[in-house]
């Protein structure tokens, strides 16, 4: 019997030592991130600026929603840095029903805390898109598969989970839905609605940064979406590469168009603008290099409406060139500022603004002198004399701050002072006699 007692003794020794060996992590705040698009520098931006905000000592969880055709390996990689050098647990949800964690998807997934599916959702199919048949190509090719498999076996395998499926998602293109990677140990769960979620949550054991926590969690537990900010959604739009292509494409024709018939500088000004964003959607030019550029190109445009003709064209660019310049200012991940969206969109306004009323003032200004030609009556003088024709003078007068070209009987000397008789509505040519 004490033999007995002393064994019951020692086995619950040793439970209390496993259960104090797990730290408990009380989460507060339970946070939501929604990824359905590409994975390219937009994406990036948005995990690091949500997820950098968030607190191990305010007891935070971030839940990323997933839903992705893939992306650039580059940023990928990136993604899997910024969750590994957070102190906080990041779980990734594969939601809506018929969503996917396709290609770098999948590879992202492999580096969540906690990965759970909804019902009709698959992962896999990472394997590098196709790079050629010679051989460096090939040897470039399997040199990239075999540094993602080596990467998600790793990160599958410091969370506990099968590191051979993720292996052959990247070597074999293999993909799988919800059900087979719960059997086959690929995700923690199955979850088709925030409840069930936070049910599944409570409890659960994850590691972070070597350290074994257990989570809990109360069903109350105040819940947040972030979304993407203005700059964030337009930047996440120029970054598909079907986008980034078209926008080179237009801004190539635009600059071909202004060299063909050169002068008029709206073509031009335009390609211009589509190169800009063309080149930050391609990462040619860095982020901020690239909104500093759209900005100064936006100030061109508008002193060159003031010499071009173009209808209020120019205008319309350089107020574009200007909003995405300033959204996409101070996006990099070393950036040690963060320019308000208030002073921006108040700095935009005021400039929208004024140009507003600029144009307004030439339209009132357009209709109420738009049957200019047939008011006799009107005074000016003459500025430039033109010479005579068959016994008719010409002249360039100005009335009411406005030149055009005269014709008269009378003969007249600079700045003589004029009156104007009738128009030539056809010629646009005033009639003036003396004053």
């Amino acid at each position: 019997m004490k033999r007995f007692y002393y064994y019951a003794t020692c086995l619950l020794l040793l439970s209390v030592n496993f259960a104090w060996a797990a730290e408990t992590y009380q989460i507060n705040k339970l946070t939501f991130l929604e990824v359905n698009s590409s994975i390219n520098p937009a994406t990036y931006n948005y995990l690091e600026n949500s997820l950098k905000k968030l607190k191990k000592e305010n007891g935070d969880l971030a839940f990323i929603k997933l839903d992705t055709p893939g992306g650039l390996v580059t940023t990928t990689k990136d993604i899997l840095t910024l969750i590994g050098s957070l102190d906080i647990p990041i779980g990734i949800w594969i939601t809506p029903e018929g969503a996917s964690a396709t290609s770098a998807g999948s590879i992202i997934a492999s580096s969540a805390h906690l990965l759970v599916m909804s019902e009709g959702t698959n992962i896999g199919a990472a394997t590098p898109i196709g790079m050629g048949n010679d051989i460096q190509q090939k040897d470039a090719r399997s040199k990239a598969i075999n540094d993602l498999v080596a990467l998600v076996k790793s990160l599958s395998k410091a969370r506990g989970r099968n590191p051979i499926h993720f292996e052959k998602m990247i070597s074999e293109a293999k993909s799988i839905d919800a059900r087979t990677a719960l059997k086959d140990e690929v995700i923690d769960g199955i979850i088709n609605s925030q409840t069930e979620l936070i049910e599944f949550i409570n409890k659960q054991k994850v590691t972070i940064k070597g350290t074994e926590y257990t989570l809990q969690i109360e069903p109350s537990v105040p819940v947040k979406t972030v979304e993407m900010d203005a700059g964030q959604q337009i930047l996440n739009i120029f970054a598909n590469p079907t986008t980034a292509y078209v926008l080179f494409i237009i801004g190539a024709a635009l600059i071909y168009f202004e060299l063909q018939a050169p002068g008029g500088f709206v073509a031009g000004a335009l390609g211009v603008v589509f190169l800009f964003l063309a080149g930050i959607g391609f990462q040619v030019l860095p982020l901020n290099i690239g909104a500093m550029g759209l900005i100064i190109l936006s100030f061109i445009l508008f002193i060159l409406e003031a010499y071009i003709t173009s209808f209020g064209i120019l205008t319309l660019a350089g107020i574009a060139a200007l909003v995405f310049g300033s959204l996409f200012l101070f996006r990099t991940d070393d950036s040690m500022i963060d320019l308000e969206r208030n002073v921006v969109f108040s700095v935009i306004f005021g400039i929208v603004l004024y140009v507003g009323f600029l144009g307004w003032f030439f339209v009132k200004t357009w209709i109420k002198h738009k049957n200019y030609y047939t008011n006799a009556g009107e005074e000016g003088h003459i500025t430039k004399l033109l010479g005579e024709k068959d016994g008719v003078y010409h002249y360039q007068v100005k009335v009411k701050g406005e030149i055009w070209n005269a014709e008269s009987k009378d003969q007249f000397n600079l700045n003589d002072e004029i009156k104007v008789d009738t128009s030539n509505e056809e010629k646009l040519i005033l009639t003036i006699t003396k004053k």
